[in-house]
């Protein structure tokens, strides 16, 4: 079992920057492959980013170049900072974790979830 907890969400403006973090505990976090993932209202949830216990990453098209995901095996954390945040970046953000070596962007297949943290951009 793997429990994850988003903090870091909040109210920026348009334009700026948010750092979210997740932080994992229960079985051995680096066995784990960890996304991040968004859900807008009315929306379905979208996959934003990942991360491969190695440190490899992939990014939606439309986060590339602006988000960066990280992660800190050692202290069993994993980061997403959010650079020129435009208003659809408005979302929950949830982190997951999948037991797998291998990165997927459908969220069904994602073990383990986070409650979300809310990020509001204003104008």
């Amino acid at each position: 079992q793997v429990q994850v907890v988003e903090s870091g969400g909040g109210l920026v403006q348009a334009g700026g920057s948010l750092r979210l973090s997740c932080a994992a505990s229960g079985r051995t976090f680096g066995s784990f492959t960890m996304g991040w993932f968004r859900q807008a209202p009315g929306k379905e949830r979208e996959f934003v980013a990942a991360i491969r216990w190695s440190g490899g990453s992939y990014y939606a098209d439309s986060v590339k170049g602006r988000f960066t995901i990280s992660r800190d095996n050692a202290k069993n954390k994993m980061y997403l900072q959010m650079n020129s945040l435009k208003h659809e970046g408005a979302a929950v953000y949830y982190c997951a974790a999948r037991y797998s070596v291998s990165v997927t962007t459908n969220p069904y297949e994602y073990d383990y979830w986070g409650q979300g943290t809310q990020v509001t951009v204003s104008s």
